[in-house]
Parts: C-alpha cells; structure tokens; sequence
C-alpha cells in the first residue's frame, strides 16, 4: 500500500469538521426518510354503472433528488359504497409513471384524457388524447401557433366542452418577430433554420408578470378541435389583457359557443403575481371559435360580438368561475379587499352572476353577493373566506351547493356554502385541529385529505347522514391508502411527538386598534409527549412569509424532520395572517417590523412563561416575511435567540424597491393604506428614509446571533442583493454567518436538492442549540 496516500488529509467540504460531517450524514439520512413521503396533486372521480362503485384517478408526486425534480404518478382505485355507508378503496397495485406530462384533463364524460406535454425548448407543445385502452391523437403544435400551455394553477385555464369536441386552454403568444443579423449587418426575411452565417437579435424587452414567469410570454386563449387537431387563437382579446382560468359558458342550440376567462389588465408595467391577488381582474365572456362542423352562416356573419365582453362591470376582482351544473348561474371569488387595501392577500368574497340566455345581456348583469368579507367574527364563528382554489367540479347534486376549502384560524376546513341563500357551513369537524385539503366530490360524498404537524396525511371520505328533524351531518371515515406511505422509523418518531394550538393575547399598546386588532393570536406548538428531564428541549420560532399568509395545522415534512431531531416548534400566526378576520389581517399593513415582532415576541414569552421553553435555547427560522421578521428578531431582542435561519430575507426595504417585482408591497406594507396612493416607480427620499426605518438593516449593530442565510440566485421577488447586503456586514463585524446561494432557483428555493440541502443545514445550524445552551 502507497503510505503517502493512506496518510493524507481527508479533504472536506468546506465550512465542515469532522462533527459537522457526522451530524450531515446522519440528519441527510433522516431527511431522506422524509422526503420519500409522497403528495396528491389531484384527484378525479368518475361514476360507474353501477350506483355502488366509482373510479378514482389520483395524480401524486415525489421528490426525485437525483433529477432535481418531482416524478408524477397515476394511481387509481375502485371506490365500494356499502350499504351501511362505509366505503371501501381498492387500489391498483402499482401506480403508473406519467414521465414528462406537464399537466392531465380528464373530459367531463370521464372517457377521454388530455395529457399536456410542454416542451423544454423551443421545440412544440405535445397534446395526446387518450381513450381507456390507447392513444388516440396526438398534435404537435408548433412555436408559430403558440408556445407553452400555462399550467401554473393561477393563469392556467385547460377545459373541455360539454361534447368533448373542442378544448379551450391558455399557451404563451407566438413569439414576437426578431430582428436577424450577419456580416453585412441587419438582414431582411428573417433567419431561416440552416443559415448558419446569421443571429437573431433580442428585440424589444417585454415585461412579465414578475417571480417564476420571468421569461415567459403573454397568457393567452386558444381553442383546439379534438377531430381536425386545428388550433384557432380566440379573437376579440384586448391585447392590454394577460387570460387565464378559461371555461366553457352554458351552450344554446343553434347559437354560437361562448368562453368565460379572466383577465387581467396592465398599462405600463406588469406587477409580480405570484401570491399577489391585489391585481385587479374580471370575467370576459367571448365568442369561441366556431367548429367548422356545424357553423352556420349566421355564426359565420355574427361580427357584432366579436369583442369580449366585461361581466363584472361593478367589482374590481373576479376569478375562478364556475358555473352550475345547469348552467342558470355562474359563481366566482373576489379579492376585492385586497385590491382596495393593497394588501397582496385578505378576506375573499363569494358571489353571483344569474347567467341570461343571451350572453349580449351580460353588459348590464348584476353581481349577487354570496359571502361578503367578514370583518370581525365572534369567537367561534366563521371568521371570513379564505379560499384560494376552487375544485373544477365543486357542486353537490342539489345543483346550488358548493364544497369550498378555507383557512378557519390556524386550521383549514372544509365550508358547504348555499350560493342562493349565502349559508355558510362548516362541514368538517369543529373539534379537530387537524388541516383538511379537498380532493374531489365523488357525487354528494367528499373525499379529502386531512394531517396535522405530527401526524401523515391521510385520505378521508365524508358522506352526508340524516339526523332527526330532517337535520344532516356530516360523517368522515379515514381510508387505508398506500400513497402516503412512510418508513417505521418516521412512524416511530412521529409517535412520540404531539401538538395543541394556543390562544395567545395581544399586547393592545393603543386605543386606536379595531375590535379585530384586539382578538389573540395563535400558534402551533408542536413538542416531544416524553419529557426526559427538568430541562426544556430547544425552541425554534417558525415564521410565515407573506406577510398575509398562514401556517396551517397540516403535515410539512421539512418541520417534522426538525421537530424529530429534538426540536419544539412555535409557528406562530401573527396579526396580519390569513383566517383570522380582515380587521386583524389590516391591522399590520404600516406597523410591519413593530407590531408582527411583538406578537411573535409575545408568543414566545408565553411558552416560556408556561415551562414550555427555556429562554436560553431560542432559535427562529422565517422565509421571506419571515426572514424580515426573523432579522428584525435578532436585532430587536438581540439578548433572545441562539440562532436564525432564513431564506431570501427582506433585510433592506429601501433597497428592495428598485428591484422587487412588488416595489407596491414596500410602500403598502410601510404607509398602510396610504401607501397605494404613495406608490410610484421613483420614490422619494422620504419613502426611502421610512423604508430604512422598517427595515431589519436598521438594527444590524446590535445583532450577535449566528444566522444561516439561503438565497435563491434567480428570486425576483426578493433579490440577492438585498440579503447578501445584511449578510455581508453581519460578517464584517464579526457575527458568525454562514451563505448558501442555490444558483437556478426562485423566491420559493423549492427545487428538491435545494430545499433537502436547505434543511439540512437548517437541522445542521440549529444543533447549535444544545452547545450554546449547556450549563
């Protein structure tokens, strides 16, 4: 043996001892057996011949590491209804690989299937229509038509009509003309495929709709024959308007076909929209394409309602419409406060459009109010909509039922809502603390999946019970599925934790708060049922960005891999979340970095306060928002944390302005209210000194807690820039930090290698806990 190699160094990766290697190994390993769990994307249900049996169709997902991304899966199952009302899934025994298929769209009969295929260059879309035995057609369709389907969930618009005959959905626009180039400088007729002594130039910039559509190009509306496999562009589309979200309207015999859409407008500048329901929108009505089967001349001649229609004349949000199942009303969701506030995301409302017979009549429709934003709700109450998806298929057989998902305070629920009546009911148990997510209706049955922070998610079917009095109820029983599937090892470590959600009271430092501002607060705390000794485990303050989002009560597997290495969890919802009111959520727009840091402040000085955490071993993890309120932490209440992790952090608003694709949201979140009025694209040098105020930035000197920064290279919403800024004069002087910058990914650092090697050295860091905190 060469005794010079045996005895050389090992070479480690930088910034690791051989401690630091150890823990590595071992939380990698752990994460791993976390990461396996799978998730359900979607799922279809489609009637049988027989009234006891249907089929299901789940679309799943898991985390594939080495490719960097999620494999799809089909797994279907044959659902029994006994006659006792229990019900029985019998899964397929191995789920089907859907490899590269961007999205499917089962058609309403149940007996075709669209599978999208996206290409990943400048190649053509694939869409294949498949049967229950083979492929039936396939059509490519190239650059020149469209580019690729949108199949986001928010611009995303994919639907069959009710013959299956013709599918509408929203693509990129063909790509503008470019101007070409060679040595003889600018050449006339373009750039054709094998000359090779010519370039495209890159033509005029186009804005996009900021954070994760950087580089893509304006949704629009097409309409695709399943026969011919031609696809027509919907004429009539203003082209001020980005689309999404199509349906197909109620179809007339003998009159022309009409499509319901969203749009959104936009002047001189598309502001960032993911996560951002502020942006005003409507529902368009338009003429489709007429079918070259059965166009008459009348259809052929009609050219006075070519232009598409604005429906929703006296609202200044519409989106996610559904019409009833016999076509008399149309319903959709309104952000309308969101709007009104600038908030990027508040209460919703639920309402109303009676659809008339002549679509011409839309211009003058009124919008009925179904559920109107709740304000303050009374202790127990619903406390407003908070729904943010709506099933394609949402109804119950009674025609004017629909079965929505709402965050309910730190859980979601599932509602029952009357669109005639506006009655609003909760049809999940009011006792649980567990989050539920809607699947699918299988008739007027649910099935959904329910989880909390300890425990795998699970399907659940709800059916309908009578009671005395004609009264009814709603009965859940949980399915055996092999989907969620996880090691014994996660069981076991699972087992031995526990959560409860807390009521915490606000700190009321003024007369001048809303009866909303006044109500608690809540956080999840999630702890090990076995307390070894006197000692409390480490603490780590979990943050929610936005800030007008929600930590719910369901499974993250990222969390419950940190709370099985040792760690209690306080997910704190801090006034300005989602499900608590709008008074509460209005309550924090102008008073960010204040009143957010004294409620998480408050939520952990009242654990500790119970013997539920030591205050020696404190440590607060937050993206976005979170990494905002998690640097202000640190330097606020310098003496209070051990330890802090973020990703992509707002450490500098003053900075972010000029380069966000939000500059909005700095001023909102600064001014309060104000701030819509105030905004511009060239702020003052006293919107600058306030956005420095508010900003962690402005207490950097008194910050001593080692933090862990994790920047996405590619984040628009929250650039580098702005926490490398922090990051770096933290290191200068002299707090330990540690960077990771991840090159290809966005704001949501979600890639799978990524967000793995995120928490790893989340798991990693925190370890510091326990040395710091020894006696």
């Amino acid at each position: 043996m060469d005794g010079s190699k045996a005895d050389a160094p090992k070479e480690m990766p930088l910034g690791l001892d051989d401690t630091t290697e150890e823990e590595y190994a071992f939380q990698s390993k752990l994460l791993l057996e976390f990461n396996s769990i799978s998730n359900i994307n979607n799922a279809w249900i489609f009637n049988s011949d027989s009234a006891l049996a249907s089929q299901g169709m789940f679309c799943i997902s898991q985390s594939n590491l080495l490719a960097n991304k999620s494999k799809k899966f089909i797994l279907s199952s044959t659902i029994l209804k006994e006659s006792n009302s229990s019900v029985k899934f019998h899964w397929a025994p191995f789920p089907i690989e859907m490899s590269g298929a961007s999205k499917v769209v089962p058609s309403p009969s149940g007996s075709k299937l669209l599978v999208v295929r996206n290409p990943e260059n400048e190649g053509p879309s694939h869409l294949e229509i498949w049967n229950s035995s083979h492929l039936e057609k396939e059509f490519h369709v190239p650059q020149s038509v469209h580019g690729s389907v949108y199949t986001d969930e928010w611009f995303e618009g994919i639907s069959w009509n009710l013959d299956e005959t013709c599918i509408a959905y929203v693509a990129e626009e063909p790509s503008p003309a470019k101007p070409t180039f060679n040595d003889q400088g600018y050449k006339k007729g373009g750039l054709t495929e094998k000359d090779s002594g010519s370039w495209k130039g890159q033509g005029d910039w186009e804005e996009s709709w900021g954070e994760t559509y950087s580089g893509k190009r304006q949704p629009a509306l097409f309409v695709l024959s399943t026969k011919s496999g031609e696809v027509q562009p919907v004429k009539g589309i203003d082209k001020s308007l980005s689309v999404g979200q199509v349906v197909w309207a109620p179809s007339i015999e003998g009159s022309a076909q009409y499509l319901v859409f969203v749009g959104w407008s936009f002047e001189t500048r598309k502001l960032g929209m993911k996560y951002c329901y502020n942006r005003p929108c409507a529902l368009y009505a338009v003429r489709a394409p007429h079918k070259e089967s059965n166009a008459t001349e009348t259809e052929i001649q009609l050219t006075e309602v070519c232009q598409a229609l604005k429906l929703t004349q006296t609202i200044n949000s519409a989106f996610l419409p559904r019409f009833s199942p016999d076509g008399k009303f149309l319903v959709f969701l309104s952000a309308k406060s969101s709007v009104d506030s600038g908030a990027h995301s508040a209460t919703n409302s639920l309402h109303r459009i009676d659809w008339p017979s002549d679509v011409k009549e839309c211009i003058s429709i009124e919008v009925y109010d179904v559920i109107p934003v709740v304000t303050c709700a009374e202790h127990g109450c619903f406390p407003g909509l908070y729904c943010l998806t709506v099933l394609s298929n949402p109804w119950l057989s009674d025609g004017r039922t629909i079965i929505l998902p709402s965050f309910w305070h730190s859980c979601q629920v599932l509602l029952s809502v009357n669109v005639l009546s506006g009655e609003v009911s909760r049809i999940t148990p009011s006792d649980s603390n567990f989050s539920w997510s809607l699947l699918a209706l299988d008739g007027n049955n649910i099935i959904s999946v329910l989880s909390s922070p300890v425990d795998v998610p699970e399907i659940s079917y709800g059916t309908i019970i009578e009671k005395e009095n004609n009264a009814k109820a709603w009965s859940w029983s949980n399915v055996s599925s092999p989907i969620f599937r996880c090691s014994d090892k996660v069981r076991s470590l699972l087992s031995s934790l526990q959560f409860s959600i807390m009521e915490i009271p606000v700190k009321v430092g003024s007369d001048n708060l809303t009866k909303g501002a006044r109500q608690p607060i809540e956080a999840i705390y999630v702890s090990s049922k076995n307390k070894k000794t006197d000692t409390c485990d480490p603490l780590i303050a979990i943050l929610h960005g936005g800030p007008h989002s929600v930590s719910p009560s369901s499974f993250s597997k990222s969390l419950a891999f940190l709370s099985s290495l040792g760690y209690s969890l306080l997910i704190v919802n801090y006034r300005g979340s989602l499900g608590f009111g709008e008074e509460a959520l209005q309550s924090l727009p102008g008073k960010a970095g204040s009143q957010d840091v004294d409620d998480v402040i408050t939520a952990i000085d009242h654990v500790i306060n119970l013997g539920l955490a030591s205050p020696s071993k404190i440590a607060v993890l937050g993206g976005s928002h979170g990494g905002f309120l998690a640097t202000h932490l640190i330097g606020q209440a310098p003496e209070k944390f051990v330890a802090a992790a973020t990703r992509n952090p707002v450490c500098n608003i003053s900075l972010m302005v000029g380069v966000t694709d939000i500059p909005d949201w700095c001023y909102v979140e600064s001014y309060g209210i104000a701030g819509i009025d105030r905004y511009t694209e060239a702020p003052s040098e006293e919107d600058l000194t306030l956005f420095y105020s508010k900003s962690p930035i402005s207490h950097l000197s008194k910050v001593k807690t080692p933090t862990l920064f994790l920047f996405g290279a590619q984040d628009l919403r929250v650039p580098v820039s702005n926490g490398l800024q922090y990051a770096r004069a933290l290191k200068a002087k002299g707090v330990d930090t540690k960077i990771i910058v991840f090159p290809n990914d966005v704001h949501s650092i979600d890639r799978p290698q990524s967000d793995f090697e995120s928490f790893v050295n989340i798991g990693v860091g925190h370890c510091i806990l326990e040395e710091v905190s020894k006696p």
